[in-house]
């Protein structure tokens, strides 16, 4: 059966601004897609996740133990979505082998081991299942040349290849918690599996929907070139 994976982030689910209406929209849209593709679900840790990071980062733990607060924090925040979006999976796999066992048409999880995001997670099922499309659901309009979030006149970036984007942000993984788009071990992987892949603002049940359906969308598109 062909595959879609999204990998949403945590600051997208739990969003201090976010109507509650946005879980229903979301819960009815994956649904909808399930019905002609399996779907994969990669939810991020997004600010609880980084509060806790900072709390141990503060307590000088190490950055493995400070990755595992995040990745049980993603666990939770999968777990949250399988109650909201029917016919997904109730256990949560720490592994995506475990995930790819699985038999429902929506799996969704979080992080698996220290070490990369759960973008990385995401674009490891994606290669994995060969997947028609890998989405990027983040809390910004695409990639842009510079943070959005800090300065007024960043552009937009319509399509990029995936080396540009190792060109500028590498692909190691920096610390536990680093708030990036999309980290350096994901960008590897949709490097060299040729991963189509759609950078999107998750809020916007819309811009997911015009994705999902072949749509022209408001974002980002990440692909090598031929």
């Amino acid at each position: 059966m062909k595959t879609i994976v999204i990998s949403i982030g945590g600051s997208v689910i739990l969003s201090k601004d976010i109507d509650f209406q946005y879980y229903k929209k979301l819960a009815d849209l994956i649904m909808r897609i399930a019905k002609d593709y399996k779907i994969y679900i990669v939810v991020g840790g997004g600010k609880i996740a980084r509060d806790y990071i900072k709390i141990g980062r503060k307590l000088n733990f190490d950055e493995k133990t400070l990755d595992i607060f995040g990745i049980l924090v993603t666990r939770i925040n999968a777990k949250l979505l399988t109650n909201i979006i029917n016919n997904s999976n109730s256990k949560i796999p720490e592994t995506t082998d475990n995930a790819l066992k699985m038999k429902n048409r929506i799996i969704i999880m979080g992080g698996t081991i220290p070490g990369h995001s759960t973008d990385y997670v995401g674009s490891e099922i994606a290669s994995k299942t060969k997947a028609e499309k890998f989405i990027i659901a983040t809390n910004v309009d695409g990639v842009y040349d510079k943070d959005p979030k800090e300065y007024n006149d960043a552009k937009q970036i319509i399509e990029i290849t995936p080396d540009k984007l190792i060109n500028k942000y590498g692909i190691s993984w920096k610390s536990a918690g680093c708030n990036v788009v999309i980290d350096g071990p994901a960008l590897n992987v949709i490097k060299n599996k040729d991963l189509l892949t759609y950078v999107l603002n998750g809020k916007k049940i819309e811009e997911l929907e015009k994705v999902l359906l072949d749509k022209k969308f408001n974002g980002t598109v990440i692909k090598n070139k031929k």
